[in-house]
């Protein structure tokens, strides 16, 4: 069974269920009639948390490993636009690359998928649908390095598109060690012309830093200033950037300090808040 909201989940967590009505004073009073909307809205009211949204039957697991892996296949591909063996190996396939490696190598043999060195560092054993190796092509066609945009695009750290920790490793931080970067539940990295910039730990306390352009820290701070804004989360609080307190003066919290500071973060006493 599957259902599409995460009410249940929460209701469950927070320890809600059905109450219990209590029993009425008197036993023999005749409670007045209620009109359809009435009754609908009590028993709307007074349903059970725990099973809340609509629910439905998934389908039996398919037994075929030969069509299943053609499935999982033609997920990854679409998941991840370049699918290398990193990439794989990240997702935590049975059998592993080697498995899918038959079935993409019968694809490109079908014309369903191109294999080609796309990404460079990437390895030889890449595998794209045209419109993806298309799409790669006419990007390049209109990137300028001289002329970065300085584009902040951010992101769940455990999200497909997230190359790093993934099909790229995690670039060195100028933190002390403490804390590192990971495809973690409820973390943000922060990225800016598609290259690593900032990394916030869930909760949003720590911060990581990648970069030294005072621009690209500008945009990464105005990328997570937006989330508050568009009310993706309610508020934003950074305690520590690099290791060090992000209110501490100079060191290598400074830069963080100034991008955040500029975006409309506000000093607290813990650190730096957006909300």
């Amino acid at each position: 069974m599957t259902g599409d909201t995460f009410a249940p989940v929460r209701a469950v967590l927070g320890g809600a269920g059905t109450r219990k009505r209590a029993a009425p004073a008197h036993g023999g009073h005749r409670p007045p009639r209620l009109s359809r909307y009435r009754l609908t809205h009590a028993q709307a009211r007074n349903a059970d948390p725990t099973v809340a949204g609509r629910w439905s039957a998934l389908p039996l697991p398919e037994p075929d490993s030969t069509l299943r892996a053609h499935y999982q296949a033609e997920l990854l591909l679409n998941r991840h636009g370049v699918l290398t063996k990193d990439a794989v190996a990240a997702e935590g396939v049975a059998g592993g690359f080697a498995t899918l490696y038959k079935v993409l190598s019968a694809f490109e043999d079908a014309g369903r998928c191109q294999r080609g060195y796309f990404i460079e560092s990437l390895g030889g054993a890449q595998f794209a649908v045209a419109s993806t190796v298309d799409r790669l092509r006419s990007y390049l066609d209109g990137v300028d390095p001289e002329q970065p945009d300085y584009h902040a695009v951010v992101l769940a750290a455990a999200d497909p598109a997230n190359p790093y920790g993934a099909a790229l490793p995690w670039p060195a931080s100028s933190a002390d060690g403490t804390a590192r970067p990971g495809r973690k539940a409820g973390a943000l990295v922060v990225l800016v012309d598609g290259e690593l910039a900032w990394f916030l730990e869930r909760g949003g306390r720590s911060l990581l830093t990648f970069t030294d352009d005072p621009e690209a820290n500008h945009a990464a701070a105005i990328g997570l200033a937006d989330l508050v804004t568009a009310g993706r989360v309610a508020s934003i609080l950074v305690e520590r950037a690099d290791g060090m307190p992000v209110l501490q003066p100079g060191g290598r919290a400074s830069a963080a300090l100034t991008a955040l500071l500029a975006a409309g973060f506000v000093r607290t006493p813990r650190g730096l808040r957006r909300r």
